[in-house]
């Protein structure tokens, strides 16, 4: 399995950052949305929405509110929209203290998860759209933000095989570990120390761009547990199977999902 995830992760790492660094915002975001439709479909379905009509009418309102997220994008409306994104993973903590909420199969549950999957969607993209079409260097931004994520998945992995012992949260994931956690925050920084110096980050800024990847990769672990969450009120083990030994794409996009809104809401403060 260790094997089958390192060939995908090759496979699927270089297409990400060409995706990244060479299209237009506009091409970037098509097929940014294009993904995280998928992506919802997943979440639609661990939400116990089994409906094929249900699941593809969602779509389509989905794909319509992305056009109107497009048309808003690069206005005063940008802030209020990562902020709803910023909120969304501070209440999600509180979702993680009292995990047994809303596992019962019942309508108004369904409809509570559903409501979450738009906050984890919704302000995702427009972060993504906002960091990408920053100047100078959005392009490199949008880099930087998804290989802090990644970095802290890597160190999270290695800190957790290597000393992992005290269980972060056995009731939702039985596998993360403390020790995970801090090498996730390790990794992260200094990923984003090393990006923000390449990027002509200087003095002071470096300071505050440590602390803002130190909240991103603690909030791109919210966004991993909550789907771990999900996955166990509705008793699977992946959201899908489009990649061999990764599983779907929420189970490749939660931490993304959750650092992004962080991240873009960060720089619009640091104005870096």
């Amino acid at each position: 399995m260790l094997l089958q995830r390192i060939l995908t992760a090759l496979v699927l790492a270089p297409l990400v950052i060409l995706i990244i660094l060479l299209p237009s915002t506009g091409i970037f975001g098509a097929i940014v949305a294009l993904a995280f439709l998928a992506a919802w479909w997943e979440w639609a379905q661990l939400s116990g929405l089994r409906s094929r009509g249900g699941c593809i009418a969602l779509l389509v309102v989905t794909a319509a509110v992305f056009i109107m997220l497009w048309l808003v994008h690069d206005t005063a409306w940008t802030p209020w929209l990562l902020a709803a994104g910023v909120a969304w993973w501070l209440l999600a903590c509180l979702w993680l203290r009292r995990f047994a909420y809303a596992a019962a199969p019942t309508h108004e549950n369904r409809v509570l998860k559903l409501i979450a999957g738009a906050f984890v969607i919704f302000p995702a993209w427009v972060a993504l759209v906002s960091i990408h079409g920053r100047e100078p260097h959005g392009h490199w931004w949008t880099l930087l933000a998804v290989l802090i994520v990644w970095a802290s998945d890597i160190g999270a992995y290695t800190s957790g095989r290597t000393f992992g012992k005290r269980k972060l949260a056995p009731q939702i994931s039985p596998g993360k570990t403390w020790a995970g956690a801090y090498g996730a925050l390790v990794a992260g920084i200094l990923v984003a120390e090393v990006g923000g110096w390449l990027l002509g980050v200087r003095g002071i800024a470096m300071l505050a761009l440590a602390v803002l990847a130190a909240l991103t990769v603690t909030v791109s672990i919210v966004g991993d547990l909550i789907e771990s969450l999900m996955k166990r009120q509705a008793q699977v083990k992946d959201s899908g199977s489009i990649f061999p030994g990764h599983g779907g794409l929420m189970d490749r996009l939660d931490s993304v999902f959750a650092a992004l809104p962080i991240f873009a809401a960060g720089l619009l403060l640091m104005d870096i």
